[in-house]
């Protein structure tokens, strides 16, 4: 995806590529865009980026479903989901 590439090229020698900057820069990049904005950039995906989207989409939530059910049955947090706005 353009957005990807523009992303990396961008902070590529900013930040480490750790999994903490990278949710922050993934972060602050959601927090900037709207709905339709989101919208449009998923209506110039082409298939396979839209495959990809969802199958990435549906991975996350799964896990948060399932560690949700196994914090219920262990009471030891293994997840927190997180909320962007």
């Amino acid at each position: 995806m353009k957005l990807v590439d523009e992303l990396y090229d961008l902070y590529r020698n900013k930040l480490t590529g750790d999994e903490e900057d990278i949710d922050m820069l993934t972060f602050a990049f959601l927090e900037e865009m709207t709905r339709e904005d989101l919208i449009s950039m998923i209506a110039e995906m082409d298939e396979q980026e839209l495959y990809d989207l969802m199958g990435l989409y549906l991975i996350e939530s799964l896990k948060g479903k399932f560690a949700k059910e196994e914090l219920g049955q262990q009471r030891t947090p293994t997840y927190q989901p997180r909320n962007i706005h």
